[in-house]
Parts: C-alpha cells; structure tokens; sequence
C-alpha cells in the first residue's frame, strides 16, 4: 500500500452490504483504524437499512466517516428522468410514486436467451411486469450506471483529499462474471476480496466478527426503488449454488458429474455453464484497460 501506491490508507464506500463490511473490516486489521475512512453515499432509491448497517459497521470498528447525499447529482444528471423515460415506452402510466425494477428469468427453467423484464408497483401496491426492449433496456442500464459512477467520483474525491486509496469490494462471482458497472464500482486500487466466492465471504465475515445484521442481510443490488435481489437481477441463481457451478466449471467437471453435488439435472448444469460463459465473455470489455497505440507518434513540434 504505502511502497507500491504510495497511499496512506483507504477510502471505502459502505453500503450495509457483506462484501464491503468484510473490506472494512480487512483494512483496519491491515492498516489500523486511523488509516480508513468509510463513505456513505445514499440517494432516492436507497435502501432504509443500507446507511444504518453501514454506520453500525463504522462504528464497530471506530473508523472515521463521511456522508454524502448524491441524489441531488444524480438529479442534476438526470439518472432518475432517462430511466423513467424508458420505463414509460413500455409501462405509459409510471409516474409519480411508482417503484421500479429490473429482473431476469430462472437460468434453470428457461433455453435459449435471457431477457429483461421492468417490474413496476403502484403507489396501491398494484404491481405491473414488461418484457423490456433493447432500447429500453439499455436506456434503463445507462440511466441507472450514473450512481455507481457517481459513487465512485466522491470516493476518488476523499482519496484525493487524504491521499489514500480506494478499496474496492467485489467478490469473485462479481468481479469473474461482470457484476459491476465499468469506471463505477468496478474501479478501484486494490481489490482485497476479488478472489473470493461469496461463501467464502460470508465466512470469513462470521471470522471477523461482523455483526451478524449485516450476515443476514440478503445480497441485494441497492440500484432500484422496489427490493431487489442480485440473483433475480444478475446471476439467476442462490450465490451458494452460482459459488459451485463457477468452482465446478473451472475445474472441469461436466454437467453430469457436476449434478450430483450441485442437485441439479445436467442439462440445467449446461444452461448454468452457458450462462457462466456467456458472462466471462461480456466482462471482457469490462476488465479492459485503455487501449493505447504503441507506435511512436513522431515530432508533434513539426505539425
């Protein structure tokens, strides 16, 4: 940390979440407690547990914290107007009041591709479900990545202040498979958990000692208005059973040999390895650095 980033410490964003609990908690036992610093960073569509957990964290380990409502940002940017300007080419009556969200199909009962569905729930509760279309889903992906990005320019601001680091929190499901937003919770100068599954997480937190609140919380994406799982959202599966299917596809084991263990047919242990694939290939572009041109460019003097 101090040699090769030349950095004093980190700088967190806490969300109440396992994964970034478990990165607090891994700082202060490394760094000291006077070196890390968390961040909490709600906005309109937050979960009411997110910022209290995240604060019982803070102040179980005595870090010091700031607090930043980037709603008024996202505003600003429009996050909240592009996304509901979607949604309304499909649902015409979401307004004012409304909650939204995002989902997938189960990966083990469906063939063929996945598409997106917008579930939206009525100020009376009434819930309506749409197919999304490519324009509106990728409007909703665009609209929507504001916040992590947003996030991750106030960590950056922090840490430019301190001159610390910015630790990031993904595990290895999320960072293998693409679970992050590019230049938002994707970007960070170290990634302490990365090489972990989720199980693996969760374990080690119950080592650590992090309030078991926290470990009962279930892994939710906090991007949405209406409760969200990342299951539902991202990976289609438990993240106990997607922890094995990843460990059982880089090993090796076929879909027969896998769904003994896995309790799954084998053909759902295919569509599970397909989807797995697919993802990897996807997160590609995410995991890239710029690309450069290594020519040299000449005298620009001349020009």
């Amino acid at each position: 940390m101090f040699t090769r980033l030349r950095r004093k410490g980190v700088v967190i964003g806490l969300s109440g979440g396992i994964d970034s609990s478990v990165v607090a908690y891994l700082a202060v036992r490394a760094l000291g407690k006077e070196r890390v610093m968390g961040l909490f960073m709600p906005e309109t569509d937050s979960a009411d547990e997110s910022e209290p957990l995240g604060r019982l964290i803070a102040d179980s380990l005595g870090i010091r914290t700031a607090r930043e409502d980037v709603g008024p940002i996202l505003e600003a940017a429009g996050c909240y107007r592009r996304r509901d300007e979607a949604i309304r080419t499909l649902i015409p009556e979401y307004g004012e009041g409304y909650k939204c969200k995002i989902v997938l199909p189960d990966v083990l009962s469906r063939e063929g591709y996945a598409v997106f569905s917008v579930v939206v729930q009525s100020p009376s509760g009434q819930q309506t479900r749409a197919r999304l279309t490519a324009d509106a889903y990728l409007r909703i992906i665009a609209a929507t990545s504001f916040k992590q990005r947003t996030r991750k320019m106030m960590e950056y601001y922090y840490a430019d202040l301190l001159q610390y680091a910015v630790a990031g929190t993904p595990n290895r499901l999320e960072y293998e498979l693409g679970f992050f937003v590019k230049n938002g919770d994707g970007a960070a100068d170290v990634k302490p958990i990365a090489h972990l599954y989720k199980t693996q997480v969760y374990q080690l937190a119950e080592y650590l000692g992090v309030s078991e609140e926290v470990r009962r919380r279930p892994p939710t994406t906090d991007t949405y208005s209406m409760p969200q799982s990342q299951e539902e959202f991202f990976f289609s599966l438990p993240y106990d059973r997607m922890d094995l299917c990843l460990y059982a596809r880089d090993q090796g084991y076929t879909p027969e040999e896998a769904s003994g263990p896995l309790k799954l047919a084998a053909e759902q242990v295919e569509r599970v390895y397909r989807d797995i694939d697919a993802k990897r290939q996807a997160a590609r572009y995410l995991h890239l650095s710029p690309l450069l041109v290594d020519a040299p460019l000449g005298d620009v003097s001349r020009t």
